[in-house]
């Protein structure tokens, strides 16, 4: 675990690199930066950036959908260097529901919340992986999904195929995925905003030496969890040189993998693990 801080300097390597996006406050620290977006969301832009920035609507559950998204956005640029797809929506059921049809019979569990935050996000990582390697300089890929899926991919990907992976994983963010009435709960300053997870995105998307990374954020203070002698990787290797330790790995993978997103990009790795 390793903390650090992030510099405007830092997020200019986006510049005139082409991000496909949804989420208002990363699509304008991206545009601040010089960067170019094509934005995709159920809901439209709204002004000024209805006006300047490419646009289409697409339900992340849909895989035709997301398809039509990423061949608009090669089109209308001629190239894909990142995505950012931050669609998300709060739980969708508790299993205590007792909704029956009209028979009487139990219904089964809405799963909304799966549908858009998990398989939504396999769906634009696989769309991220085949249009990001299609170009020869590449980008970065963020999806709302799991930790562990951060940590089984990445290895999977450089050097084999020249795309970095990384994850985000932000604190209490004042955005409309958490209820006015949670916010209020947590009093004022204690919910960041969204622009500071905005600079994480885009910092994993401009440093082409970020690979298997996730970045922690907090009210604008940052942690990368996963390198440095108390990170994720320096854990499991002293896990691993025991069974008991290998149990333990299993259980802690699983209880992290509640909801992270995703980075994916091409870029060369870091030049060691700490």
């Amino acid at each position: 675990m390793t903390s650090l801080t992030i510099t405007d300097s830092e997020l200019d390597g986006i510049k005139d690199q082409v991000v496909l996006i949804t989420g208002l406050a990363t699509l304008r620290r991206v545009i601040s930066h010089g960067g170019k977006v094509f934005a995709s969301d159920v809901n439209p832009l709204p002004e000024p950036e209805a006006s300047s920035v490419p646009f289409i609507k697409a339900n992340v559950t849909s895989w035709k959908e997301q398809l039509d998204m990423f061949k608009a956005a090669e089109k209308e640029y001629g190239k894909i260097d990142h995505v950012f797809a931050n669609a998300g929506i709060p739980p969708s059921t508790t299993l205590l529901e007792e909704d029956v049809d009209e028979k009487g019979d139990l219904l089964p569990p809405k799963l909304d919340t799966m549908n858009v935050n998990l398989t939504g996000c396999m769906y634009t990582v696989k769309l991220g992986i085949h249009y990001i390697k299609s170009h020869a300089n590449g980008g970065t890929t963020t999806k709302h999904g799991i930790l562990g899926l951060v940590r089984a991919l990445y290895t999977q990907l450089y050097p084999k195929i020249p795309i970095r992976l990384n994850a985000i994983a932000p604190s209490w963010t004042d955005t409309a995925i958490i209820p006015r009435e949670v916010v209020a709960f947590l009093g004022e300053g204690n919910c960041q905003s969204a622009d500071a997870v905005a600079q994480s995105v885009v910092l994993l998307m401009a440093d082409g030496q970020r690979h298997g990374q996730v970045m922690y954020s907090d009210k604008g203070r940052f942690w990368e969890m996963e390198d440095g002698e108390t990170g994720y990787h320096a854990l499991t290797k002293k896990m691993l040189d025991t069974d008991a330790g290998i149990r333990r790995v299993v259980t802690a993978h699983g209880q992290a993998a509640a909801g992270s997103r995703l980075v994916l990009g091409f870029g060369p790795p870091p030049q060691s693990r700490h």
